[in-house]
């Protein structure tokens, strides 16, 4: 198995908000790198206080951070021909759009899967398929709402995931997700 896993945080309802960016890596089944990078994002030095309170994340934290057109390219170079995983991928895919689109960038053309869909197929007796709520269920701790830690938690619950439904491979995935695979 080779994908991402990614997560954002936001400064605000805007998806062009990113405020911060979270990626890991898995090659082979194996988790082999985690990246996070702060970001200023275009409503700086505006931050919703409800988005500040999930979070954590203050306009001061991120006053020297680069922008996201700045850290986009070392980003996409990390996950460059991997399926992208995210868990509720519509949020993480609406704000890497919308942070694209704020900067004129290109989409890469990327493959995106829910880790929710993932867990459904996975536990189909579990009450809620919260990121929290699985991380528990599988006794992962980590600190939620920072996205390098949302991130690989997403990628540890995918893993966990594919072994549990005999996935050994990113054709095999494909084969049983592919009306939950999206295009960014």
């Amino acid at each position: 198995m080779d994908f991402c896993a990614i997560d954002f945080e936001t400064a605000t309802h805007e998806r062009s908000s990113a405020c911060e960016m979270g990626i890991c890596i898995v090659q082979d089944s194996k988790i082999v790198e985690t990246k996070t990078w702060l970001i200023k994002p275009p409503s700086f030095p505006y931050f919703n206080p409800r988005n500040i309170a999930v979070h954590g994340i203050n306009p001061e934290d991120v006053q020297d951070a680069p922008t996201f057109d700045e850290i986009w390219y070392e980003a996409e170079e990390m996950m460059y021909g991997t399926l992208m995983i995210a868990h509720n991928a519509s949020f993480d895919a609406g704000v890497l759009r919308g942070c694209l689109g704020h900067y004129g960038m290109f989409s890469p053309k990327l493959n995106y899967l829910c880790s929710i869909q993932l867990a459904k197929q996975s536990w189909n007796y579990l009450p809620r398929y919260g990121l929290k709520h699985l991380a528990e269920y599988h006794q992962i701790q980590f600190n939620h709402h920072r996205a390098g830690a949302d991130a690989e938690v997403c990628a540890k619950i995918s893993l966990l995931a594919f072994e549990k439904l005999f996935l050994t491979s990113n054709d095999e995935v494909h084969d049983l997700m592919k009306m939950k695979i999206k295009k960014l």
